[in-house]
This record gives structure tokens, sequence and C-alpha cells, in this order.
């Protein structure tokens, strides 16, 4: 990535949202004109970007994600209630031409783009990610192929002698319609999952739910699965304090600058749905200098599968007692961790990810903050 010219950075971004206002400080602490904004809704009604809209020449532009606007939702998986579960795909169709046409533009108008766009499809869809990751020797969790719908699922956990597995729609986030599936014998069988059933749909709750009953079960999987889906192995996790977590690490320029700790009493540990940020220096105290070493080494080889990308945001599995890692998930938008600072004797120790992305970009270009 190369220092923006004097034109500054244009951020593809939804105005007012956390993320735009976050990176307007860091580029204003780091002694950088205020970014201009490019609205995602403009972006996705297919605005003349190289005009219309005037990314400048030099204009180094940051793609960041379109949020939780409506409006923008709307234009990404058509029109309807946005806490709806579904429509990944075509939500994915449509975010990568976006993706094409702000590439198009950004060339045609001399202005650069912070990162690569084939790099954040790929994230983007967790199958490919996967096996990117599978290929380069990063441990990740075994994925199971071939899954169309909860009959094909079933045959395929037989298959592979799997009792227990994730069941992700290819193209979600934030834990948008994942389940963690659990059979027993018997003929037993539990759902975990955020996704509430209604008379109108899967729609996303805050509040994490558990399913019992093998048909309401089926019904659930049958209805992610038109979009698209990836299953792994649901990995045993390691727990402090009583309850299991995971680590969301932020990679900057290759290396491992951020790190949190998500704990929960539930397989999701998304912050939303009750996770709570765990105490990090337990989790380095109980990985020991040599196993957090390793961890970190992990999180760096994950990112090094997406070189275009400045950024990567990695989910990383803690194994039972602490005894190995596994890759859950890479995000192209994985920064928004608020009032986090960077890792003691880091490159971003005592700032946020957004100041130390700015920061990358200035070192990059021999300047000073």
């Amino acid at each position: 990535m190369t220092a923006p010219g004097t034109a500054g950075f244009a951020v593809v971004v939804t105005p007012g949202d956390r993320r735009a206002v976050l990176f307007a400080e860091a580029c204003r602490s780091c002694g950088l004109p205020e970014p201009r904004i490019v609205p995602w809704t403009d972006v996705l009604r297919g605005g003349d970007l190289g005009f219309g809209l005037g990314f400048g020449s030099g204009e180094l532009v940051r793609i960041d994600s379109p949020g939780e606007d409506a409006e923008a939702d709307a234009l990404l998986r058509g029109p309807g209630d946005p806490t709806r579960v579904g429509g990944g795909a075509r939500w994915y169709r449509t975010f990568t031409a976006a993706l094409g046409r702000i590439g198009a533009a950004a060339s045609a108008a001399g202005a650069r783009i912070a990162g690569d766009i084939d790099d954040i499809a790929v994230m983007f869809d967790k199958r490919p990610s996967h096996a990117r990751m599978r290929a380069a020797g990063v441990p990740v969790p075994p994925a199971l192929p071939g899954v169309r719908d909860y009959a094909s699922l079933r045959d395929a956990m037989a298959d592979a002698g799997e009792r227990r597995v994730f069941v992700k729609p290819a193209h979600g986030s934030s834990a948008s319609g994942v389940v963690a599936l659990q059979t027993a014998p018997g003929g037993r069988i539990r759902a975990i999952t955020s996704a509430a059933t209604t008379p109108d749909g899967l729609r996303n709750s805050l509040r994490v739910r558990t399913y019992l009953g093998e048909p309401e079960i089926a019904s659930l999987i049958d209805a992610l699965a038109p979009d698209g889906l990836h299953v792994e192995r649901w990995v045993p996790k390691a727990s402090i304090g009583g309850r299991t977590f995971d680590l969301r690490v932020v990679v900057i320029g290759g290396e491992p600058t951020h790190a949190v700790v998500r704990t929960s009493r539930h397989p999701m540990t998304n912050l939303h749905l009750g996770g709570t940020r765990g105490d990090l220096e337990a989790v380095r105290r109980a990985l020991g200098a040599d196993g957090w070493d390793e961890a970190m080494d992990v999180c760096a080889r994950a990112a090094a599968c997406f070189p275009g990308s400045p950024m990567v945001g990695v989910d990383l599995l803690v194994l039972n007692r602490m005894r190995g890692f596994a890759v859950c998930e890479v995000n192209a938008f994985g920064d928004l961790l608020p009032r986090l600072t960077g890792l003691p004797g880091g490159a971003a120790e005592g700032v946020d990810t957004y100041t130390a992305q700015v920061r990358a970009v200035l070192a990059e270009s021999g300047a000073h903050a």
C-alpha cells in the first residue's frame, strides 16, 4: 500500500458509521487531511465513480464495510427486513460487482486502491477462503464438502464420522445463520444458533437459542442452503475462567498488531451475541511464551494467504487444553475494535487499529506521523 497523495484518502463506507468516524480520527491524529467519504449507497446504485463521484488522481481509496445501513442492505440483498437471514448469494454477487466498479473507476481516475479487491472477494466466500488457507498449510478445521441441504449434511457427517459441526452460510458475517449442530446416539440432535424461526422466515436475533426437534432443525438448514453452505468440524475450544474463548487478531502489514479475547458460555463468541472481552494477559500466561508466539505465527500465515490485503482480521481458535490452534475465519473488515490498543512491544503499541493502518501507509512512503 502506498501513501495517499495530496488528495488524501477516499473511504467507501456508510456515512456516520463508526468505522468512518474512527478512521477520520486516525487520519487527523497522523496529520493527514480529513478523508473524503464515498457512500456505499452511491456505489451500489452504479454511479459514475470515475467522474460523477470524483475519485481524484493520487487519492488512496480505502474500501470499508457497508455496515448495518438498511438502504445499503436493500441494494445488496433486495428489499426486505434488514434482520432477515438469507440473501447471501445475491448480496455477494452485488458486492463483488461493486468492488469491480470501484477498482475500474479508481484506475481510470489515477486513484489507488488500499488493498486487493480479489482478496476481499475471496474472504467473503468461506469456501475458497478455507481452501486457500488449507492449501498453504494454515491449520483450519476440516471441512465437509458437498453439503446442499439437511439430508446431504447428515450423509456428509456420517461419511466423515462427525457428530459435531458448524454449518455456516458461505457469505455470512456476524454469525448470521451460523448453526452449531450436534448429534448423539438414539437419534438425539441439537442445533444452537442466533437465527429465530418466525412466521415470516428466519430472523437474526441477539439471543442464542437451542432447537431440539429434527423436523425444525432440518427446516432451518434447508432454509439456509440455497445461498450456499460451508460446513466444518466443530473443534473443542479451550476455556479460561469457566468460559470458552477464541481470539480476534488483527494483522497489519503482515504483523499481528492487535488481539482481543472473546469469551462465551455458548458456541458463538461474537460480542453482539452476549460474548464478552476476556483477559488477554491471562490467555498469554496460559499459553506460555512459545504458545503465544505460535498463535501469532498462525495468524500471520493466515493473513499471508491474502498478500494484497494490508489488513486481515483473523479469528483464531485455541484448542482444548491450549493444545494447538485453528483459523476458523478471516475478515476483510475485521478491524472494528474500538478502544483496543496494539500489543505491547509491537509496531502498534498504544494506538488503535485505524491509526496503526494509517501509520503503516506513512511508514511505507518514508513519511512520518
